[in-house]
């Protein structure tokens, strides 16, 4: 479940999520059915998030393209906000899900360690049980809805 969940709208890949749900991610410009349902599970950690949509969707980027500056460039958020949720996260954890990789030849970037994989997929995992859950409810609830 590592893909990146992508908006309804982006058609570089499907979208893991169920089709009876939209859910605005990662795009400016989005139209679709104005009737959707968007839970948003936030991870708290004391006063910090350490986990929620954004900084799942910045973890699969990061992963996606080994880039902290590409991640951030794709969110069109600047690179020291990526880095400030990165670190964020780092920090409410026992163990970095980020770590930075020097320069050298390859030009260096950035990796998900293995915690950082298995909470972006744990979360995936928890927003996907929490869909499918609403799933049934919300299908009565949209038909009360215009439109």
């Amino acid at each position: 479940m590592l893909p990146f969940p992508r908006a309804a709208n982006d058609s570089a890949e499907p979208s893991p999520r169920p089709n009876w749900i939209r859910v605005k991610r990662m795009t400016k410009h989005w139209k679709a059915d104005s009737r959707r349902i968007c839970p948003r599970l936030r991870v708290h950690c004391g006063e910090d998030i350490a986990l929620g949509p954004g900084k799942v969707d910045l973890l699969a980027l990061v992963h996606e393209t080994g880039s902290i500056r590409e991640a951030a460039e794709r969110m069109h958020m600047s690179y020291m906000r990526a880095w400030t949720l990165i670190k964020t996260m780092n920090a409410c954890f026992r163990e970095p899900l980020v770590v930075a990789v020097r320069g050298g030849q390859a030009g260096g970037g950035a990796r998900l360690t293995e915690t950082g994989r298995k909470a972006l997929e744990h979360y995936q995992a928890m927003e996907a049980a929490c869909l499918e859950a609403m799933r049934p409810r919300w299908q009565v609830l949209r038909r009360l809805l215009k439109g």
